[in-house]
């Protein structure tokens, strides 16, 4: 079953699809232009400009390579603050033997 996304994913989706529409317009390239060179239809292409959710992420990756923008996806999750202070917590609240009394 499909789930839909949460209104602050739906709004993250549109801001990326209007990003990339902006993007492929400062470049002076047409929908037709991009959708080729990204091996996907323009109705794709479209589709991730609009923000539909059933467009696969590897499409994305695609169109974000013809902009010359596909290094961004390496800033996603890099500086992952809250998943660095939850390994440091489970690393100090790790068992050892000495805490059972095991030597």
């Amino acid at each position: 079953m499909k789930r839909a996304l949460l209104p602050s994913q739906q709004r993250t989706l549109t801001t990326l699809g209007k990003n990339i529409k902006y993007a492929r317009l400062r470049r002076d390239l047409s929908s037709e232009q991009v959708a080729e060179r990204a091996g996907i239809s323009r109705n794709t292409l479209i589709k991730i400009e609009k923000r539909d959710e059933g467009v696969a992420i590897g499409y994305y990756f695609r169109v974000l390579a013809v902009l010359g923008l596909d290094r961004d996806i390496l800033l996603v999750a890099k500086d992952d603050e809250l998943g660095r202070r939850l390994q440091d917590v489970k690393n100090t609240c790790r068992p050892t033997p000495e805490l059972f009394g095991i030597e």
